[in-house]
């Protein structure tokens, strides 16, 4: 009796350990398949962060066809074919991507985005009225103000950049926007306070040197103002200055400007020598 009691034990035994085995397996099949799934998303993320753009339309656009149900991937394609200039491509992409049960309203903002790069404002301005008003983000105020400003609704605009800079903690980029928005309709002085906003929360920003230099200009305040410059930028600054100046007639001023950019300029400055000599 002994013999086949033995034998059933050990029967049990090798049953409990395949068990055991293929348990052991799964387990270990769900762990290498859930780490290659954070580094393909590890991957993605540089990819947008670092890549080329084109470099980087490639890999998404691969990995999106080996892997067409996965959303991360799709949005990874349609934000990257955005960055390399491909705004109109990445259109239909978005479009699946919200189309997804699993899409978030952010997805929605990336596709307006997508249509203003494409100046299909119409379309923008449908995609952002289809998102719940409960969805404020940055980005998402930022593109109303955009589209506000497009449709010369000043008011509007106002009101969505503002909100926009007050949900950021870098909005020097918004406010030189809001401070452009001013200087197209005319408010030279407001739109100069604004770029003076913006240059306090980024010093480093050209645009808004470059745009206030234009503000004062257009109120003929001929004089650089205080900031943070290099001695190329601030040659650059008197040179878009002269331009300005001649543009409005005060040619003489434009002659003396051009003249000190060109004194200025560590280097030979091709385009205000250039300038000068028309002048002259």
């Amino acid at each position: 009796m002994r013999k086949p009691r033995r034998a059933m034990l050990w029967l049990v035994a090798l049953g409990f350990l395949a068990g055991c085995g293929e348990s052991r397996y799964s387990e270990t099949t769900r762990a290498i398949d859930s780490v290659a799934s954070i580094d393909q998303e590890n991957m993605a993320e540089m990819m947008l962060a670092v890549s080329d753009p084109a470099e980087a339309v490639g890999w998404f656009r691969q990995a999106a066809q080996a892997d067409p149900e996965r959303l991360s991937l799709q949005r990874g394609l349609a934000r990257s074919l955005a960055r390399s200039g491909q705004a109109e491509e990445a259109v239909p992409v978005w479009q699946r991507v919200i189309e997804h049960p699993d899409s978030t309203p952010d997805d929605r903002v990336q596709l307006a985005d997508a249509h203003i790069r494409n100046s299909d404002w119409d379309q923008a301005r449908a995609v952002l009225d289809a998102i719940p008003p409960t969805h404020e983000t940055y980005q998402r105020y930022r593109l109303e103000a955009m589209v506000a400003d497009s449709r010369e609704q000043w008011d509007r605009a106002d009101h969505f950049y503002e909100v926009a800079a007050g949900l950021t903690p870098r909005p020097a980029g918004v406010l030189n926007n809001w401070g452009y928005s001013k200087l197209t309709r005319g408010d030279a002085r407001g739109a100069e306070r604004l770029f003076a906003d913006a240059l306090r929360h980024d010093p480093s920003l050209y645009t808004a040197k470059n745009n206030i230099v234009l503000a004062r200009a257009a109120q003929r305040h001929y004089e650089l103002p205080m900031f943070e410059m290099t001695q190329t930028e601030r040659a650059q600054l008197l040179h878009t200055m002269a331009l300005a100046a001649i543009r409005q007639g005060d040619v003489a001023v434009g002659r003396g400007l051009l003249q000190d950019a060109i004194e200025t300029h560590p280097q030979h400055f091709e385009a205000a020598v250039l300038a000068l000599r028309t002048l002259r």
